[in-house]
């Protein structure tokens, strides 16, 4: 991905037709090539709306991959730029309904370098435009998301219906709270140039402030620049905001900024048998599930379907500590079956087994070791408060499970986005039973591969872009884990540390037995591997509880949930 951009690329929707077609009937070229290029439109918006917040990268992350796991449904192609701008708006806005209230000291160690400030140096902004751009710091939430919409099309690059459509109103609707947020933009305007003058009173009034953007200290300088000779003559004509945007170019993506998809989480399976009226071809499912295919338009699909765009560091990063040996070998002697759990004493019952056997840190087995036969167990069919497919991309996303099945979690691993220590999901609030039955997706997490480009040898990182860890004793996962639930358990993400994402799909034992039976000849790393005794004593995940913390990342390793 080389960042650049094309003036006008999007104003002509029709031009982009023929490759919209192409990606929704499976060319993974054309794929590359769509993501490539609406990538620097999404960022835009996302990067003003939240200006440069350290979620910016989520965000776009969500919104492309939303993006491209539903292109099947997109019916006119020449819709699409209308499209993708609202699945960004409503990302944008899901991640405002996430957001718990935190102090400023939290926010201000999660900024990055905020948006404002990246489009005066990337564009070379000068003077009054440099003006806008900074302005931009002063607006609340709700009108920096318009703005971010609003300053593309006045630079030509989204119509008003799009914004309208994008915003969810009418377009007379839309006109009103565009010429609002102008009036406050202006207003914002007032401030950056008054804060660039010499009036020794404001600089008394700004003595105690420390210098970050907020509510109450615009009010307050608002309030001093109405009632001063000074700070309330702009010194030379003020040009228009909208005349100052007209023809300026997208901000182009940061160096070394990463774009990885899960591509819905599809393993080969599931993707052939998708109903979304396009199917994906057997050409792209088999890209899909190889470790690493080649880079093409700047884009690759790697190892258990990850979608990476990435911009090259100027300087490798420095490489972090590598995992323990004891999460990375591989047996000289393997065991394709889960191991044999302790015999219970014959005091206990039948019931008191279940829960005595947590999944435990285990090796990989040898790459071509079929897996043991997956035991028939009940199903009638899971509920998920996420729908067929639950996207958990930050801390505290959760999802409910309630009835008999199978669920897949598929692990969506970012070491380059933020490497280090992972902190581990959580399920709470277990009603009934649960059993870890099954891993797949054709490899560890820690299997090794050829570096890439991006810096990766596995799954969990690599030498230039650093490792993600487990805590010490967790059992080391599979692109996809499988488990089944008897009853209601929530499954709660617990990022702190370094980047990760889950996908949960309910999901049936034929889908389990076709994902770890792919094996080596189908280009996976190795098959699957069975855990599952088909009795009480299957293990249990390593991270599980019957009550209900205020914070799932509370709980314990190895919980015990006898009875």
């Amino acid at each position: 991905m080389n960042g650049t951009y094309a003036k006008g690329a999007y104003v002509n929707g029709r031009q982009w037709r023929t490759t919209i077609a192409a990606a929704q009937a499976g060319d993974r070229r054309a794929l590359d090539e769509l993501v490539e290029g609406w990538l620097p439109l999404v960022y835009n918006i996302v990067g003003r709306a939240l200006n440069g917040h350290a979620d910016v990268d989520d965000v776009v992350q969500e919104t492309m991959l939303r993006a491209v796991d539903n292109l099947g449904s997109l019916r006119d192609p020449d819709s699409f730029r209308s499209w993708l701008v609202a699945i960004a708006m409503r990302q944008i806005r899901d991640r405002a309904r996430r957001r718990t209230s935190e102090s400023l000291a939290d926010d201000a160690a999660q900024e990055a370098t905020d948006f404002a400030e990246l489009t005066v140096l990337r564009l070379q902004l000068e003077g009054q435009r440099r003006e806008v751009a900074e302005a931009v710091r002063w607006l609340d939430d709700e009108d920096r998301q318009l703005l971010s919409l609003w300053w593309l099309e006045v630079a030509g690059e989204l119509t008003r219906r799009e914004l309208a459509a994008a915003v969810g109103i009418s377009r007379q609707h839309a006109a009103v709270r565009v010429q609002r947020m102008k009036a406050r933009l202006e207003a914002a305007r007032g401030i950056v140039r008054a804060l660039d003058s010499s009036c020794p009173e404001l600089r008394d009034v700004t003595a105690r402030w420390d210098r970050r953007p907020d509510s109450v200290w615009r009010k307050r300088l608002a309030r001093h620049i109405r009632g001063c000779r000074h700070c309330a003559a702009p010194g030379e004509a003020v040009v228009p905001a909208e005349r100052l945007l007209v023809g300026l170019a997208l901000v182009p993506i940061p160096v070394g900024f990463t774009l990885s998809l899960a591509l819905g989480g599809k393993t080969a399976v599931a993707a052939t048998t998708a109903a979304t009226g396009v199917g994906w071809s057997a050409k792209v499912v088999a890209a899909l599930t190889k470790p690493a295919v080649a880079m093409t338009a700047g884009a690759t699909i790697v190892a258990g379907g990850a979608y990476v765009v990435t911009q090259p560091d100027a300087a490798p990063p420095k490489a972090a500590a590598p995992p323990t040996a004891a999460s990375t070998s591989r047996p000289k002697a393997p065991s394709p079956t889960a191991k044999p759990s302790p015999s219970p004493s014959p005091s206990r019952t039948r019931t008191d087994l279940y829960g005595t056997v947590v999944d435990a840190l285990d090796t990989a087995p040898d790459p071509n070791a079929r897996p043991a036969d997956l035991p028939r167990r009940p199903e009638s069919g899971l509920t998920s408060t996420g729908g067929p497919k639950a996207v958990m991309q930050h801390r505290g996303d959760s999802v409910t499970l309630s009835g008999r099945g199978y669920v897949l979690v598929r692990w969506q691993i970012s070491p380059k986005s933020r490497s280090g220590a992972l902190v581990m999901p959580a399920w709470t609030g277990l009603k009934g039973k649960l059993f870890h039955v099954a891993s797949g997706g054709g490899r560890r997490m820690d299997d090794t591969f050829a570096e890439n480009a991006d810096g990766y040898t596995s799954g969990m990182g690599g030498p230039r872009v650093g490792y993600t860890v487990l805590p010490t004793g967790t059992q080391q996962m599979w692109q996809n884990e499988y488990f089944y639930v008897d009853g209601t358990v929530t499954l709660t993400q617990n990022e702190r540390g370094a980047d990760y994402g889950l996908i949960v799909f309910p999901s049936n034992r034929d889908a389990v037995t076709k994902d770890v039976t792919t094996g080596p000849a189908q280009g996976a790393i190795r098959y699957g591997l069975v855990r599952d005794t088909g009795k009480d004593t299957a293990p249990i995940p390593q991270y599980v509880t019957r009550s209900t913390p205020a914070d799932a990342s509370t709980v314990r390793q190895k919980s015990r949930v006898t009875g």
